[in-house]
């Protein structure tokens, strides 16, 4: 993907922005009933210019899919490290907007305050729709850590410095841990075990783990055991 200077003006006003929008991040736990649970995340077209952004809804506790948004948007913003909310977000975010169901949590396939400006994609899209929000990165952004051990849910912390910014999580037995944190309106306590309970046999919550199929590929199903959609 192409990369800019710093200096460039708008990543100057987006690096404004998001440390405005780290201000207004709450980190403990305000939600009710957990019921629906949004996994979202984003791809790129074969030539780069168009984002493809992907919402699935699955119902709590046996994570049946229940609603969806696929969304195609021109990318505006070029790839800056630390920047990607301002990459992704607009087509997530409108893919949200176009659900029929309001999710009670979002799960984000990148980092919440385990971030540089403590304000990843998770936070971004949390702060903005108001609705509590969890990162869920395949890779590490920044920290450091203890390896966890082998077992599925076995975990350990992410370090920023002093600051404890995360989880590293085993998902799934033997298999290479997630890197957890909040984005919004979720604890750090709890971001961990929500994420767990979205997670079946896969590395992946069952969330994400759809919505990636889903931005991935338009005709993959949304599993390969399950229903369609309602």
């Amino acid at each position: 993907m192409p990369t800019i200077d710093t200096s460039d003006e708008r990543v100057a006003a987006a690096i404004a922005e998001q440390q405005e929008l780290r201000a207004r991040v709450r980190l403990h736990d305000d939600y009710s009933e957990l019921q629906l649970v949004a996994g979202v995340d984003a791809g790129f077209e074969a030539d780069g210019t168009l984002i493809r952004a992907a919402v699935v809804v699955v119902r709590l506790p046996d994570l049946a899919p229940v609603d969806y948004a696929l969304v195609r948007q021109p990318v505006t913003f070029p790839y800056v490290p630390g920047l990607l909310a301002f990459r992704e977000a607009p087509a997530i975010i409108a893919a949200i907007r176009q659900l029929r169901t309001t999710p009670d949590l979002i799960i984000c396939d990148g980092h919440g305050i385990a971030h540089p400006r403590r304000c990843g994609i998770a936070c971004h899209i949390g702060v903005l729709l108001d609705l509590p929000a969890i990162g869920c990165a395949k890779q590490r952004l920044i920290g450091r850590f203890t390896e966890p051990l082998p077992e599925r849910g076995d975990r350990s912390p992410l370090y920023d410095g002093d600051d404890l910014i995360g989880w590293v999580v085993r998902t799934r037995a033997t298999a290479r841990p997630v890197f957890i944190s909040p984005g919004h309106r979720v604890s750090l306590e709890r971001a961990p075990d929500l994420v767990m309970a979205c997670t079946t046999r896969f590395r992946l919550p069952e969330p994400t783990r759809l919505a990636h199929r889903l931005a991935s590929h338009d005709d993959a199903p949304l599993t390969s055991d399950s229903p369609p959609l309602l």
